[in-house]
């Protein structure tokens, strides 16, 4: 429930302010900046505006990181009369209000904060100072202080435009940074080596049509559509979760033409579109808070699979079965990736990002634990691709293989990785469709420590 302030608790919190501001400018005799929010209405802070302060502090952040300048001191509070940072800085007053200025005027959600700079003897620096004209208004772009003292625009009209302002930064932040990991998973997942039969930094495996320039080409062209699922997921979540799979269907067959046009015709990453595509847009469903929770993400995953074999495989006939999943699934009731993420990816959740955690937490590189999640992921789900490759009979009996190896050493070392790679290029096998929950398994755990 929303908390609607009143005047008199927004005067006190004004005087707290201005009381803080002073105590610290005497302790520290240095530049201050102050960091709110400005918040038309009585409701001063909500899970919304506090991401939309949570990215001021992000870009302030990141502006330091730059010049290598740490705060002398940092503290902030989170109050239904609003959120506050305060930063004490040994910098030069002006630089740090034109760097302030550049977020305020350069960030599409700069019109709504308030980054106040003060100088160690409290008085404010100011834009003119640096020669930059006043703040334009929210609605209409003109004086700000012109149009609040004629009250030009209505209170709904400011809270309107505020929802609007925060609602696009936030669902625009949130979609690149699902894209950026999504991309950076495929690029972890090409580059993880030795692979058995797959490409990867030493070689191209069993395949002759594609390396791992390949890989990063296909990756590369990827990134929009990583982008438009999550928007796609946050501009649907209040949709059932089988709309949202609908709506990113589209896209999907948009992302497979970028594939091929960027990789000259090679499939590098149809799987991945299906999986990577699926777990982008059930984040936009969910609120950033859950991204880290893999549970909440895979069962939403699930949600919007939910019905995608019968779906998909109904009326199949061994006349009109025309790709090697349909086969599979006539034949032997093989449901591939589509079964596995309308389970919520077990092979993932169960085997796979486990194995690749306990790895890390071993002390292991991320590339020998990624060798052995790939490994524990071959065993755990029917990879068609292998049976694609060659035949059920030999996929099992690889599956069988790998388990022995894994119950000796659950994480093999480089000469029995490559012995095995050796042995799976003589017979041309690729585990591609393992490398592609591999993939989703890098995501997962970049989201849990980063998300």
């Amino acid at each position: 429930m929303e908390y609607h302030v009143t005047l008199n608790e927004m005067l006190d919190a004004r005087e707290r302010r201005a009381f803080r501001q002073q105590e610290l400018l005497a302790k520290y005799r240095m530049p201050m900046v102050c960091f709110t929010m400005n918040i038309p209405g009585p409701v001063k802070n909500s899970p919304l505006i506090r991401r939309g302060f949570e990215l001021g502090k992000q870009y302030w952040k990141e502006q330091l990181d730059s010049l290598k300048i740490l705060p002398a001191f940092f503290t902030e509070t989170s109050e239904p009369t609003g959120n506050e940072a305060y930063y004490l800085m040994d910098m030069d007053s002006l630089l740090v209000k034109e760097l302030t200025c550049g977020i305020e005027d350069g960030s599409l959600l700069g019109r709504l904060f308030d980054m106040d700079v003060l100088k160690p003897n409290g008085e404010k620096a100011d834009r003119q100072e640096l020669g930059l004209p006043p703040r334009p208004c929210l609605i209409c772009g003109g004086s700000a202080k012109d149009c609040a003292r004629s009250r030009a625009h209505t209170v709904e009209q400011l809270q309107a435009k505020t929802r609007e302002i925060l609602t696009q930064a936030v669902e625009k932040e949130d979609a690149a940074f699902s894209a950026r990991l999504a991309c950076r998973a495929l690029l972890y997942e090409v580059c993880t080596t030795p692979k058995p039969g797959l490409v990867d930094r030493e070689g191209n495996g069993s395949h002759k049509d594609m390396d791992i320039f390949t890989f990063m080409d296909s990756a590369s062209a990827l990134w929009p559509y990583f982008e438009a699922c999550t928007r796609i997921g946050r501009q649907t979540a209040d949709q059932a979760a089988s709309g949202t799979f609908g709506q990113i269907r589209f896209a999907g067959r948009r992302a497979e033409a970028a594939m091929f046009s960027a990789t000259k015709g090679v499939n590098t990453h149809k799987g991945a579109i299906f999986s990577m595509g699926i777990l982008c847009a059930a984040l936009g469903r969910l609120p950033r808070e859950q991204w880290k929770c893999t549970d909440t993400v895979l069962g939403e995953c699930a949600a919007m699979a939910k019905g995608l074999v019968a779906s998909d495989f109904a009326g199949l006939t061994e006349e009109n079965a025309i790709t090697m999943g349909q086969k599979l699934y006539l034949r032997h009731q093989i449901t591939g990736v589509r079964g596995q993420m309308e389970a919520g990816l077990p092979a993932v959740k169960d085997v796979g990002l486990p194995v690749l955690k306990e790895g890390i937490a071993r002390g292991l590189s991320v590339n020998d634990a990624g060798c052995g999640a790939l490994l524990a992921l071959v065993t755990a789900a029917t990879d068609t691709n292998l049976i694609a490759r060659s035949s059920l009979k030999t996929q099992q009996e690889i599956t069988a293989q790998v388990k022995k190896l894994l119950a000796e050493h659950p994480y093999p070392d480089r000469e029995a990785l490559c012995q095995l790679d050796s042995e799976f290029v003589k017979r041309n096998l690729s585990p591609g469709g393992s490398a592609d929950l591999l993939a989703v398994c890098y995501m997962l755990y970049f989201l849990e420590n980063e998300g």
